[in-house]
């Protein structure tokens, strides 16, 4: 018989999600268009640019095909600007994700094309958050498995790698350490309420453990004290009783 599978996504299902982000290649040979199930690729023509999905980027990163152009938020400058948001301009809520994209029509106006009044709906994987087109200053919702593959597999195209990884590692520290803040006192975020908006897909998935456990926690505290309660008002009621009996028989 098999185990019941754990509710949402465990780590490495997110990091194999983060795999079908497009990212941005310099490709070094000459490659013909390729049918995928998500779509037909780019032709490859040096030194053109050509956006593909991450898994294929690093395959040709391995060839020696291609190099990754790692997006604006994975330069120190920008990790650096995150750090500092996180820790001392805002330390209650994470840093925003990125804009969504905008599409102009014929008269030069632009709207956001992942709204409600457009059919378009776009989450990741198709939203162009990791490309060099990306902006910085905001991280995008797989930012930490996409950082780790791209330093795994291309430290040699992030500039500054070594400080990338110190930086990375600071904001994950300090990310984690204000989700269990948030988790474990919410009345002192407003009204009891967490938002999570900002908060990356394998932050969720390496802490939705914790946070089912204080949510189970919480939620046996709150039976405990409504029981209690109860408890209380019919002992004050029978108190009433007794008392109205007592008063009928010395009538």
């Amino acid at each position: 018989m098999a185990l019941p599978l754990p509710l949402g996504l465990v780590p490495s299902e997110a990091a194999f999600l983060c795999e079908m982000e497009l990212v941005t290649v310099v490709p070094r040979q000459r490659l013909e268009s390729i049918e995928l199930l998500s779509g037909s690729t780019p032709k490859l023509r040096p030194p053109h640019r050509a956006d593909l999905p991450l898994w294929l980027a690093i395959l040709l990163k391995k060839q020696r095909r291609a190099n990754i152009v790692p997006p604006a938020w994975l330069h120190p400058d920008s990790l650096r600007e995150i750090v500092t948001y996180e820790t001392a301009i805002d330390v209650k809520d994470w840093a925003p994700p990125p804009p969504p994209p905008v599409r102009a029509d014929s008269r030069g106006n632009s709207r956001r094309i992942n709204t409600a009044d457009t059919d378009i709906v776009l989450s990741p994987p198709f939203l162009p958050s990791c490309t060099s087109a990306a902006p910085a200053g905001a991280l995008p919702y797989h930012w930490f498995e996409f950082a780790e593959m791209i330093l795994a597999h291309a430290s040699d195209d992030v500039p500054s790698a070594s400080e990338v990884r110190s930086l990375l590692r600071d904001l994950q520290e300090a990310r984690s350490a204000k989700m269990r803040a948030k988790i474990t006192q919410p009345e002192s975020h407003g009204e009891g309420v967490t938002s999570l908006r900002g908060v990356g897909a394998m932050e969720l998935a390496e802490s939705r453990g914790f946070v089912a456990s204080v949510a189970e926690g919480i939620r046996k505290i709150g039976a405990s004290a409504e029981t209690m309660r109860r408890e209380e008002e019919e002992e004050h009621g029978q108190d009433m009783d007794d008392d109205l009996s007592d008063d009928d028989m010395g009538l």
